[in-house]
């Protein structure tokens, strides 16, 4: 059954629209008043808001604003619901990336068929980022909103050899990188040519878009080499650029790729800052097999030991002390660059310091 937060101060209607909302096979959740209907959708995550504007406490416009900002909720469609009829407030609801807005009192009809299709739209663009089909039914919904026919016909794809320069550091970046098979690392390099390993990225994910949006350093910042032998998809960046800056859904849905990466590297840098060295080994070799896990059943990793000391950052003589202890403590089995676990809850243990 699919979830509505209702977001309106006036009894009368809040009571009636719920009525129509229910007997339509809607699963109906009430607030009224903006702070309240906010603590609602982080809680219930609906499937779409409806919310006047006129409240005590925040207004329509506050309500939308905040929760734009989470990329928990930014992506849930928003209908504003209001009396006013001004042009002014029209215009001003549509501006902020409002998905409808509708005049009250409005026809039962005008309400069902606006939830109906804007439901129907979001759950169409959650399968953008699902593989290379996902891509594929992505730009098709795409093209439905914005002539990108070069997408699907002229979609670059290139095989790269193991070791193989994906791009270089101050590239300019032409594409948005999507690994369709293999694997690709991250990496940068001081002035004495020693070299850090950034990311590691797997199959079924992109890269190479954290400059995308800078237009007057529109360069990469690290180089990316194939780890094994590994697909590629190239999505040219103009085409893209035009779905980003016009199409709400498809900019919070990297909004909320962005705002993950970021945590993640804050999580990293407490890591660094202030863990053991066999905390961060057992905490990389976590990460790394869940997002290998994506796409691999088994419990190894494979990745070379040089690669694995730079993602937790130390020399490889320290990392291979460690997993000698864990494996003499039977947490880990090792190969010449495969490491299979064999006791998941004590490795979980030793990244918390256990």
């Amino acid at each position: 059954m699919k979830k509505i937060v209702l977001i309106d101060d006036d009894k009368d209607i809040l009571e009636s629209t719920v009525d129509i909302l229910e007997l339509s096979g809607y699963e109906v959740y009430t607030a009224q008043n903006g702070k309240e209907g906010i603590i609602q959708v982080k809680n219930i995550q609906p499937h779409i808001v409806l919310c006047d504007i006129n409240m005590p406490e925040l207004d329509g416009f506050d309500v939308f604003r905040i929760l734009n900002r989470m990329p928990e909720t930014s992506s849930i469609p928003f209908v504003f619901l209001s009396a006013n009829k001004a042009n002014r407030d029209i215009r001003k609801g549509m501006n902020l990336g409002a998905d409808d807005y509708l005049t009250k009192p409005f026809k039962e009809i005008d309400l069902l068929d606006s939830i109906e299709s804007r439901i129907s739209r979001a759950n169409k663009l959650k399968q953008e980022f699902e593989g290379i089909k996902g891509i594929n039914k992505f730009i098709k919904v795409a093209n439905d909103i914005i002539p990108l026919n070069i997408i699907p016909n002229n979609k670059i794809r290139r095989q790269f050899k193991k070791n193989e320069v994906i791009f270089n550091e101050d590239d300019y970046i032409n594409y948005i990188y999507f690994i369709v098979k293999g694997s690709v690392k991250r990496v940068s390099t001081d002035s004495h040519g020693k070299e850090f390993l950034d990311e590691i990225h797997h199959q079924n994910e992109f890269f190479g878009y954290l400059n995308f949006f800078n237009n007057n350093q529109g360069k990469h910042k690290k180089t990316a080499i194939a780890l094994e032998e590994t697909e590629i998809a190239l999505i040219p960046k103009k085409d893209f650029n035009k779905l980003i800056s016009k199409n709400r859904d498809v900019a919070t849905t990297f909004i909320k790729i962005l705002s993950g990466k970021v945590f993640n590297k804050e999580k990293r840098l407490l890591q660094l800052a202030y863990a053991s060295v066999r905390e961060r080994v057992a905490s990389a070799i976590l990460i790394l097999l869940k997002k290998q896990n994506k796409v691999i059943e088994k419990k190894r990793l494979h990745i070379s030991r040089l690669d694995l000391a730079n993602v937790v950052g130390t020399s490889k003589e320290s990392l291979i002390r460690t997993l000698s202890d864990f494996k003499k403590e039977k947490i880990i089995l090792t190969g010449r660059t495969d490491i299979e676990i064999i006791n998941e809850p004590a490795l979980i243990r030793a990244s918390e310091g256990f």
